[in-house]
């Protein structure tokens, strides 16, 4: 089995291209939805994060309102660095389980994570490969505001809290720049698609 970090900046489309590997037949695993489980009512992760940040993160529902936390979280790093400290242990853990699952379902596949920071984290290095998806800063702000929003000074915050897109690809076997047209970040994704095939097989030599 072939496994394959993904990662991106924020606002530059990391859920889009997931969507096309999976469409090319890889496996893939969402941490920002395993997050969203994390933050069920009832869950260890929920429990421990209401008990760090308050009752006022708690919608009406019971689920933790991820703006509000979120509104916390990105105007303090060290509150950023607790509530990491407190989901990213789980977040490995079902990680690690999807990859043995899929290990032992399909030797040959390719098993794809899907994580914000792992570049961050250094947790990129517990993959063979990493694609790294980036944009025009421009774009990525304005599919930022667009999608969510956010104030200016909170979009921001937000990219502030990542590494830079430049120093993140640096770190990349391949990189998806998704700033043209959707055909053209699907044709990108199609050739890495085609070495990844190649790569678990056993050629581990082909480069990017």
């Amino acid at each position: 089995m072939l496994t394959v970090g993904l990662t991106g900046g924020i606002g530059c489309g990391k859920t889009t291209v997931g969507e096309m590997f999976v469409a090319l037949g890889c496996r893939l695993i969402d941490s920002d939805q395993i997050t969203r489980q994390l933050f069920e009512p009832g869950q260890q992760v929920h429990e421990a994060v209401v008990r760090e940040f308050g009752a006022a993160i708690v919608h009406d529902s019971g689920w933790i309102d991820r703006r509000r936390l979120s509104a916390i979280v990105f105007s303090e790093p060290s509150k950023r660095e607790k509530l990491n400290s407190l989901v990213h242990p789980a977040i490995k853990e079902r990680q690690d389980a999807f990859l043995e699952n899929v290990r032992r379902e399909d030797p040959d596949a390719i098993a794809i994570v899907d994580a914000a920071l792992m570049v961050e984290t250094g947790s990129y290095k517990r993959y063979d490969r990493l694609v790294v998806v980036t944009c025009r800063p421009e774009q990525q702000r304005s599919r930022l505001e667009r999608r969510s929003g956010l104030t200016l000074d909170a979009i921001e915050a937000r990219i502030e809290s990542q590494m830079p897109l430049v120093e993140k690809a640096g770190h990349a076997d391949f990189v998806v720049d998704n700033s043209g047209a959707a055909e053209d970040t699907r044709r990108r994704v199609e050739d890495i698609y085609g070495e990844l095939v190649r790569l678990s097989r056993g050629d581990r030599d082909v480069s990017s």
